[in-house]
């Protein structure tokens, strides 16, 4: 049996403390282990510091100091890479024996490339990326998706299991990135499908919100239609928390590993240049579940519940 280790013994840095990342850092707090923190901006940081009790570091290499292990959540691969690499970066920071659990949707390969070089100086590397949305972090709800070693693994698991209910493990290193990628093209298809349904039943005269109900009473449910669309769509709230431009990233690493696999991806594609066009026409910084207006700009009508629900909760 693996022994794992005591929480009370584990030191972890997490770098980046965004609308996930901050939820996440109060559970690890919660549980007990001893945190510090790091964020490009500094009043956040010094803000989530406070609020959970744990040390803020000056700058993103100084969360290594003493550290067990470093979290990483940040935007993409591009920003994990130039955290962690260097000669003045997190690996070159931590101690022989340490782990780097980058919980950030990045690309597989490059994911892999960070582990090799990570290795070379006898630390271990998973990436652990996770779904579920800001109301799951906060419950320590999430699914985490895992991809490394059994060694690696027994030493992260207290800490992902203080922040996910659903912890699977899914392969090697970067097999959880791409396994997340995917996650998210199937949710991106069937929320896009689900709106198109809502426009083509609200121009015939149904009701969307009526209709919404009888997907979730149907074979025609799905995590959009169970969660998004009366809370964020129909309620014209479009703030569920996720953002449409990560979602365009992650719907290009799906494509980049269907490339890289030669699997012929058609849809798949298709659903990436209507989110990708969804962007470019309403701009960066949007939620993701602003989607839909876009699908109403090219129906050319809106979706109006008859009675405007609530946000459904």
């Amino acid at each position: 049996m693996t022994m794992q280790p005591s929480t009370e013994k584990q030191r972890i840095g997490f770098i980046g403390l965004g609308a996930m990342g901050t939820p996440m850092v109060g559970r690890l707090a919660g549980c007990g282990f001893r945190l510090t923190v790091f964020d490009a901006d500094a009043t956040r940081a010094a803000a989530v510091a406070g609020d959970v009790g744990c040390t803020v570091a000056p700058t993103a290499a100084d969360v290594a100091q003493g550290a067990d292990m470093v979290i990483t959540m940040l935007p993409n691969s591009a920003i994990v890479a130039g955290v962690l690499g260097g000669p003045d970066g997190v690996l070159a920071r931590l101690r022989k024996g340490a782990l780097v659990i980058e919980m950030s949707s990045g690309v597989p390969e490059r994911t892999r490339d960070l582990a090799d070089k990570a290795g070379e100086r006898g630390i271990l590397l998973i990436d652990a990326p996770v779904s579920g949305g800001v109301a799951r972090a906060r419950t320590g709800d999430l699914a985490i998706m895992v991809g490394g070693g059994d060694e690696a693994f027994a030493l992260a698991e207290p800490a992902l299991r203080s922040m996910g209910n659903a912890v699977q493990r899914t392969g090697g290193v970067g097999t959880a990135h791409a396994m997340k990628a995917l996650n998210n093209l199937v949710s991106a298809g069937g929320f896009l499908i689900g709106i198109e349904a809502l426009l083509i039943g609200s121009r015939f005269g149904l009701d969307p919100a009526v209709m919404v109900d009888v997907l979730n009473a149907s074979t025609g449910m799905n995590n959009s239609t169970q969660k998004k669309f009366k809370q964020f769509v129909l309620s014209r709230r479009f703030d569920a928390g996720f953002g449409l431009d990560l979602m365009v990233k992650d719907l290009g690493i799906a494509l980049g590993v269907a490339q890289d696999t030669g699997t012929a991806a058609p849809f798949a594609a298709m659903c990436q240049q209507m989110w990708a066009g969804a962007r470019a026409a309403l701009g960066s910084g949007q939620d993701h579940t602003a989607m839909a207006r876009f699908s109403e700009l090219l129906a050319g009508s809106e979706l109006i519940a008859q009675d405007k629900p609530t946000d459904g909760r």
